[in-house]
């Protein structure tokens, strides 16, 4: 595939300044290893181990909150652990929700902690989408909109424990839900001529090698194994897509819509493959 492709790419509001990315971003040296402890692991693909929510990996340090084969999960077993991301809700918790105070030296916080990351760890990823939506230019007239949105979950995620273990996480996606859908169509419009719909479609094992998927609605969408090869993705919205093994060697994922690191961590691809200047090139990934 060709780098020299024309963009179809909407342009960015260069007015919007950028200044909460980071905080969305997972500080590991400012948590206490919540990724580590509060969610449960079945043994898989993707885990080695059976580990029961709540309690901490064998694999995790006791002198520190370090991973012990961190350089080595992959060949080990647990790829699980490697496309993980908390979207910054490890250090929240750490050091806004309980200001510092680890599980470790305050036991008596453990329990509570481990039920408040979860939650914290969707807000942040609601978060991040409601942060992407409002940067392209196509997303003006409803700025104001995503804006007001960000402002109200970040004011979730500064409460107190009790008050975010009172959170509907499920009532509140499916309040959101609508206006990031709304946000990626004024985007998408950009596009002309008909664009596929494949949301929420099993489309594992597929054959899309080369494939028009340029503003495509893969909301959702079963990806897992699929031939993407050559493809292009440009603005396709893929909030939630499975992109567990797919192949993206030479795919085009040029603003692609809602794509987070953890998906790319998941799927497979190369040098050639292009990707959103937010992301990172997966380290397993081929040259």
């Amino acid at each position: 595939m060709s780098d020299q492709r024309e963009s179809s790419a909407p342009g960015r509001d260069p007015g919007l300044v950028d200044e909460r990315a980071e905080s969305l971003r997972a500080d590991c040296a400012n948590c206490f290893a919540l990724c580590c402890v509060a969610p449960a692991f079945a043994a898989s693909a993707d885990f080695a181990i059976d580990k029961p929510a709540g309690r901490a990996c064998p694999n995790l340090r006791s002198d520190d909150f370090g991973c012990g084969v961190h350089t080595r999960l992959r060949d080990i077993g647990f790829s699980g652990c490697t496309v993980y991301d908390c979207f910054g809700a490890g250090q929240k918790v750490a050091q806004v929700t309980y200001a510092g105070q680890d599980w470790r030296r305050a036991p008596h916080t453990a329990k509570q902690m481990f039920r408040v990351f979860p939650i914290m760890r969707d807000l942040h990823e609601l978060l991040r989408y409601l942060h992407e939506a409002q940067a392209p230019a196509a997303a003006c007239p409803i700025r104001a909109e995503l804006r007001a949105a960000y402002a109200d979950t970040e004011r979730l995620t500064l409460g107190e424990p009790a008050e975010l273990l009172r959170i509907d996480i499920g009532a509140l996606r499916r309040q959101l839900n609508p206006l990031l859908v709304r946000a990626g169509e004024l985007v998408r419009a950009g596009i002309g001529g008909k664009k596929k719909d494949h949301r929420g479609a099993d489309l594992i094992g597929a054959r899309l090698k080369g494939a028009d998927l340029r503003g495509a609605n893969l909301r959702g969408a079963y990806l897992i194994g699929a031939d993407l090869r050559g493809a292009d993705l440009r603005l396709a919205d893929v909030i939630g897509a499975d992109f567990r093994d797919a192949d993206l060697r030479g795919a085009d994922l040029t603003d692609a819509l809602y794509l987070i690191q953890s998906q790319l961590d998941a799927a497979k691809g190369d040098s050639r493959t292009i990707l959103p200047p937010a992301l990172t090139r997966p380290a397993h990934w081929t040259t």
